[in-house]
Order: structure tokens, then sequence, then C-alpha cells
């Protein structure tokens, strides 16, 4: 006999059903024991906190093992490796992994896989990824899994090809979102997705479309999802709006330079209202007739995360092409001009900022530049990411080297992913605002 244990799993699951209820009612009769319980993980049951001793405490101050932030702090930088051409990926993945909130998120180890097959869960990988990448080891990590699994996934993105990395971040923020909405049990009224999931809460927006009848001007409004904001630059076959000649521009911080388009430029356009003249005659809900009308663009729910992309790379009937116009783009950015609730001042596309309005729920700070070197059948894809405060590095595959503020406002700009300054959070009725540190 080899004397080994014998499990029944019969008799497991009777055991802990009936250690579940001793330990309900041992925790109903003492509610002064039940709050010194903590729940176990994997079986919601109770145990009690571990309470230091003065030796404990003693050797804890001897061998401190909290992780202080210096000018010298490089947990979280590391490299990747490019498994051919795929620049794209290792651009995307950096940014991710240096957004405050999801990092959060996966370093307390909050997702719990509920697919059938783990292994294929693109949410599980990007878990083990982040422990990659903040474990402190100096040498470039291989990301053949998160490819492995992108092509599964996203087969549009399969193989060795150049790819954009606007397309694979859509790609992976979709796949995500689909793996993770297990995480969270039930649904957000509040979320124009209708999800609950860590990707929604971060980087979904709220996108409002108003369309106005030029008959009777009544307004039929519309609001969608949206986890990007896709820019027109000067210079493309779409006609670009440009700034009134003269006039000082102040968004932003910006102090307008004759010839230099600014992001806020660009947003100014984005939000503009657009005639959509005879041709594109739609029915208006209010006179039931096929009138002209126009239609606008406003933000009416700010993401956490807001993600801006230059369209650069033009497609058109006759000629694909890279427009390499220089935009210029803020270190802090305040949104509020271009919300549905600042739509009444602006008039006639020209944008009137509001004086004072000290509302900070609206202002966010760049953490990630993804840029684009080359042409458009030849290019390369490096990223600039904010380790933390006033510190910026250049990715490039498995190369991470310092940068300055300077080389990174100077950079040609692809993607832009700004963070929130001001966080909001909603416990019931009440909602709370709690400033970041970030």
């Amino acid at each position: 006999m080899c004397k080994d244990y014998v499990y029944d799993k019969d008799i497991e699951q009777i055991a802990k059903e009936e250690q579940g209820e001793a330990l309900k009612l041992q925790a109903s009769a003492s509610t002064e024991v039940s709050h010194q319980q903590c729940s176990v993980p994997g079986l919601g049951e109770k145990y009690p906190t571990w309470e230091t001793t003065k030796p404990e405490l003693e050797l804890l101050g001897h061998n401190p093992r909290r992780r202080r932030i210096t000018s010298s702090f490089t947990i979280g930088l590391r490299g990747l490796i490019n498994l051919g051409n795929t620049c794209f990926m290792n651009c995307i993945v950096q940014a991710l992994t240096h957004t405050p909130i999801l990092r959060d998120f996966f370093l307390s180890d909050r997702h719990r896989c509920e697919m059938p097959s783990p292994e294929l869960c693109l949410v599980c990988e990007m878990s083990s990824l982040f422990r990659e990448l903040y474990s402190g080891n100096p040498s470039p990590h291989v990301p053949y899994k998160l490819l492995h699994l992108v092509w599964i996934h996203a087969r549009h993105l399969a193989g060795y090809r150049q790819q954009d990395a606007h397309e694979f971040l859509i790609a992976a923020l979709d796949v995500l979102h689909r793996h993770c909405k297990g995480d969270d049990a039930g649904k957000a009224a509040n979320n124009p997705n209708h999800c609950n999931c860590i990707i929604d809460q971060i980087f979904t927006g709220g996108l409002q479309s108003d369309v106005t009848c030029q008959a009777c001007h009544g307004v039929s409004t519309t609001i969608d999802p949206c986890w990007d904001i896709s820019l027109d630059l000067p210079g493309s076959c779409t006609s670009f709006w440009p700034m009134s000649p003269g006039r000082e521009s102040s968004v932003n911080g910006e102090s307008h330079i004759p010839g230099i388009t600014t992001l806020t430029d660009c947003l100014r356009r984005f939000t503009r209202p657009e005639h959509l003249g005879s041709s594109a005659k739609i029915k208006c809900g209010s006179c039931q007739s096929y009138q002209e009308s126009t239609k606008q663009l406003t933000m009416n729910k700010l993401p956490v995360v807001a993600c801006f992309h230059f369209k650069r790379f033009e497609h058109s009937a006759k000629q694909r092409r890279k427009i390499t116009t220089y935009i210029s783009f803020p270190l802090e950015l305040d949104m509020t001009p271009f919300m549905a609730s600042s739509k009444e001042s602006r008039m006639n596309g020209q944008l009137q900022l509001p004086t004072n309005s000290g509302n900070d729920e609206n202002k966010y700070s760049l953490f990630a530049v993804v840029n684009h070197q080359g042409t458009l059948e030849s290019g390369h894809y490096t990223s600039f990411i904010r380790h933390h405060k006033d510190q910026w590095f250049k990715c490039d595959d498995a190369v991470i080297t310092k940068a300055s503020i300077k080389d990174v406002l100077d950079s040609e700009g692809y993607l832009l992913f700004y963070h929130k300054q001001v966080l909001e959070h909603e416990s019931e009725k009440v909602k709370e605002m709690n400033t970041q540190a970030y």
C-alpha cells in the first residue's frame, strides 16, 4: 500500500458546505468576532486577521520592503523584443502598462477569469504581462504569447506584415473588453456601453451627435460610446478649418504660432457644426419632412483616459500617403470647451472659452505618446511614456532611454494618451471627488 491520501469529491463538497454553515452561525452569534475577520479567497468564508507582534514590528523596521519612488526608480521600465515587425504592438503595450488605473487593476490581481479556456484569455495574459514588466527584471521581455493570442482573436492582425498601431489598440481594447466582462457583476446604467468592465470604466467616453433641422430647428441627439477620437489634419483631402488670422489662442496654455496647428485646433474642427448639404437631406422627426441639416459632435461623457488619433495615413482613390504635418500638443489639456454642456458657448464654430471656470473634472495630463517614423510602406513605431512625475522615457522595442519633455513635445505624434487629473467616485447616491497624485 502506498498509504497516499484518497479524496472523495462528494465528501469534500459536503465538508465545505458544513464548514461554511458553521462559520456563518459563528459569525452571526458574535458581531465582535465578525468585525475582526476577513474573506478567504475562493471560499468566501472567514478567517482572523493577522495582528503583528512587537518582535515582528522590529523585524519589519529592520527589513523594509516598501519601494520608494526616486528619480532613479526603474520598476516598470522593461523593453519588449521585436518578434518581426511587431513594433506596432510593443508601443501600445508600453502605453497600456503605464496607464495608472489599468496598472493598479492588474497589479492588485483583480481579474477573475471566467473563460472556459483560460489559456486563451487575453486579460489573463495582460495580467501576466504586467507582473513581468513590473518584476524588476532588467532584461527585455519576449511577448510571444501575447502576439499569439492577438493572432487568434484578431485574425486581421495575424502574420508578420506591418500593422497599424491604432488598429491594434482598438482590436486589443475590444478583445480585452469581451474577455473581462465577468470581472464585475451587473451592468452600469450610467455607462454609455452598458458595461462595467475595467476597460469601459477607463477608456469609454460618450460622443454626442446633434443633428439640427434647418427648417424647424428641431434637434435629434444620439450618444455613442467611443474609445478614441480620430482627428483630421491639415494637408489631408478633407478641408481643414484653420485658425482665424490674428486670433490669439490661449486654450490649454498653447500659444498660437503662425503656421503651427495645435491639438486644440484639431478638436475645434472636430466639434464644429457641419452643414450636411442638399445631397444628404434627412427626415426631420419634428416637421416630418426631408430637410437640410447641420451636424455637430461634442463630448457628452469624458473617459478616464482620452486617446487622440491623428489621421496621418491617408487612403483615397487618388493616392496613399502619410501626412507628416507637425501638430503641437500640450502636457495638460482642458476638455471643457468641447463638452456638450459647453455647446452654448460655441457660436458659428468659433470657440468661446469659459472664463475662470475652475472645472478640474475635465482636465487631463499627458502620459504616453506613440510616434511613427518612416513612410506608409516602410516605417517604425516608438513611444514616449511618463514613468512618474516629470520623468519621461523613450521605448524603442527592447531599448529604453531617458527622454526630455522637449523630446516628447517636439515629436510628430500619432497617438496621444491623456489621463484625467481628477476622478469621480460614485457610491450609491453620493459622489466624492478624489484628486489623484499622478
